[in-house]
């Protein structure tokens, strides 16, 4: 029987994250889950495109537009099941038996997260994203999104704008959603750069103005 599960990876000069990202994947392919890893790239500089290839995974390049990019990935992908990562979510030990798990559900789900950065501040921030997940059926991309391709197809997949795309399709899922077993690890560097005050701040800004029908395209520019 022929694995069920494509991952499918947006990348734009996404090195540091893939280097951390790829190895836990082979866990799924030990326990024979993933068919095919798809790395859909938006005009990398750097060796993101050879630690894919390297890692056995198809790429694809095309211009750098993350609902774009996911939509390319999607299209490629083989599974009859789309897990959709941002290139600096790890997933932990045991993912893969629970992802199978769930996939019997039928329904999509999310993944809690925490971040790579210790301290109140992330804390604090992690707290927010996973309540406004449960709450709000709002998760974010980095909070990944398990679904099966025929409720991706239904839905009319993922749009194909630069920003708010993980929230477009969510939207459409609504109280579908569920949350995974597991809980994630993403990287805080953006918000160790620009301050956690200011990035939550500037993030939540930016869902409130595109729920009240801001154009992403004019958005992606604060972001």
């Amino acid at each position: 029987m022929p694995a069920k599960l494509s991952i499918v990876v947006p990348t734009l000069n996404a090195q540091d994250g893939l280097a951390r990202s790829l190895p836990p994947l082979s866990e799924g392919l030990t326990t024979g889950l993933i068919r095919d890893l798809v790395i859909s790239d938006g005009g990398s500089t750097d060796a993101t495109l050879q630690i894919a290839e390297a890692a056995g995974a198809r790429t694809l390049q095309g211009v750098a537009s993350r609902g774009g990019q996911l939509r390319r990935g999607a299209e490629a992908a083989d599974g009859e099941w789309l897990f959709f990562l941002h290139a600096d979510t790890v997933l932990p030990s045991g993912w893969a038996d629970a992802v199978a798990t769930h996939m019997t559900t039928g329904r999509p789900a999310w993944c809690p997260l925490r971040f790579d950065h210790g301290g109140l501040p992330a804390r604090c921030v992690a707290g927010w994203a996973n309540l406004r997940a449960r709450a709000f059926a709002l998760p974010y991309g980095d909070q990944g999104l398990l679904i099966s391709r025929d409720e991706y197809a239904r839905v009319g997949g993922f749009r194909d704008q630069p920003l708010m795309e993980d929230v477009a399709m969510v939207r459409l899922l609504g109280r579908r959603l569920m949350p995974l077993s597991f809980t994630v690890t993403t990287s805080a560097e953006k918000y160790l750069r620009d301050g956690w005050l200011r990035r939550g701040g500037r993030n939540l800004g930016l869902l409130t103005r595109y729920l009240g029908g801001a154009d992403p395209e004019t958005l992606a520019k604060k972001y």
